[in-house]
């Protein structure tokens, strides 16, 4: 189908190439086997992706799928990508050089490096962290270039050789009548080169398990969840191939005081006594930067909103600072004192018996 690609992203065919980069982009991130790793069709799905883009995303395959070209069987059913597969990360990998595809027979270019995974890590923080912003150290294990062979994956003084089956093209192209159809060389597995004598400590990948410890700047404000990209710090890519990211994912210990509202601003219950309820004064509250005092009108009902603005954590983007909502809560006794229970009689003397209900119950009767 003409327009089996741009199902696969959820775009029009009149799309522009923002729309597209950004399509492939969301969907890239929903479907990646790292983030679904107990999902045997994301793997399928993200390779579905992957191959739509990169025809979409270059101007010429774009033009030649829309026309029925040598593109046009990619994507959906029709996908023709084999079990060579990508490596899990690096969105921006250039997919076709790695995937079996269609062509016209022509010489390509030698494969670009492949990406490195993507790595993803937690780090716990306090509430004050995460309101206030701070540093601190994460460590992860990872797949790190060599230091012997410096991730080429050949013995000292020896270096990788041009593969003679593909000649460093890293494809190998069998003729089909009018066409030819390309696939990962078979014996450098797309690499385009062969390691004859593999260096001892990497065993010929390039690549060896490393611990390393990074500095995280949080940024005040950071909410639970908040993920912070660390560029190139991820897994080095095979044969010397561009590291992937790491991306740290806050972990907030909630306050015992403050609540984290959905809009960014914070929340405190604060309990109010009967008198103060009634007759109103000024009582003390906290912030996140000691106590200021409201004030509580007279005949203030349970859950009454009084908020002190600016006083909240820091906002996105460092515009300005949140609010600190206060909700006043009438503060009722369990048991009452002989002298609360006398008190409490006479308040209700001093109301003549008023029955706060026979409103409600006026309206129910004439209902």
């Amino acid at each position: 189908m003409a327009d089996e690609l741009y199902k696969t992203l959820g775009v029009s065919k009149n799309a522009s190439d923002e729309e597209i980069k950004k399509a492939y982009r969301k969907l890239a991130r929903q479907y990646h086997p790292d983030r679904n790793p107990d999902d045997p069709t994301a793997e399928e799905k993200f390779k579905e992706i992957s191959a739509a883009h990169d025809v979409l995303a270059d101007p010429e395959k774009r033009k030649e799928y829309d026309q029925g070209g040598q593109f046009a069987g990619f994507g959906g059913d029709g996908n023709p990508f084999g079990a060579g597969g990508a490596q899990a990360g690096g969105f921006g990998a250039d997919l076709g050089d790695i995937f079996s595809m269609f062509n016209r027979g022509g010489r390509r270019a030698r494969p670009e490096p492949v990406h490195g995974r993507d790595l993803e890590t937690e780090v716990r923080l306090s509430f004050d962290q995460a309101v206030n912003g701070d540093q601190i150290s994460v460590t992860v294990a990872k797949a790190e270039q060599c230091q012997t062979c410096h991730g080429s994956g050949a013995k000292p003084g020896t270096s990788p050789v041009t593969c003679p089956r593909c000649e460093g093209r890293g494809i190998d192209a069998q003729s089909q009548g009018f066409f030819s159809i390309s696939q990962p060389c078979p014996q450098c597995g797309g690499a385009g080169q062969i390691i004859e004598d593999p260096c001892p400590t990497c065993g010929g990948s390039g690549l060896t398990q490393q611990t390393k410890r990074y500095k995280v700047n949080v940024p005040a404000g950071v909410k639970d969840g908040t993920r912070i990209r660390l560029a190139g710090k991820g897994e080095a890519g095979p044969r010397g191939g561009p590291p992937g990211d790491l991306y740290v994912t806050t972990r907030v210990t909630p306050s015992p005081v403050f609540k984290r509202l959905d809009d960014g601003n914070l929340e405190v219950t604060v309990p109010i006594s009967i008198p103060e309820a009634l007759r109103g004064g000024t009582i003390e509250v906290p912030t996140l930067n000691g106590t200021k005092k409201i004030k509580v009108a007279p005949g203030t009902k349970h859950g009454a909103i009084q908020r002190l603005r600016g006083e909240g954590p820091p906002k996105p983007k460092g515009v300005g600072k949140g609010d600190i909502r206060y909700r006043l809560e009438i503060d009722v006794p369990k048991e009452l004192s002989e002298e609360q229970s006398e008190a409490a009689e006479k308040l209700a003397e001093a109301f003549n018996g008023a029955d706060p209900r026979a409103e409600l119950l006026r309206k129910a009767g004439a209902a």
